[in-house]
């Protein structure tokens, strides 16, 4: 089975607000067995003029696995708390 990341580029609008998003998100990582690899560390442009401003990084066992934790009513949780304190990019892609 080949791993699967989910890598987001946040950009936070209401800071006082996302903190009750990263509660719910981190509780539903937790509960999906999401890896953290990355989350919110400082971020250096080193080609190009990609800048991105919260950077996420989550390990999944799967694709699947990464669809069922972004469906999950868990991350919906986190999904409603995130309503007008962030603009989220995020996507799946298959690892190596």
């Amino acid at each position: 089975m080949t791993s699967a990341y989910i890598i987001a580029n946040v950009t936070v609008t209401n800071p006082e607000q996302y903190e009750e998003y990263k509660k719910w998100s981190s509780a539903a990582m937790q509960a999906h067995g999401a890896e953290v690899c990355v989350r919110g560390g400082k971020v250096e442009v080193i080609e190009g003029d990609w800048a991105p401003e919260r950077l996420v990084i989550l390990k999944f066992p799967s694709v699947a696995a990464a669809k069922a934790f972004d469906t999950s009513p868990e991350y919906g949780k986190a999904r409603a708390a995130r309503q007008g304190a962030a603009v989220m990019r995020m996507i799946v892609v298959e690892g190596v």
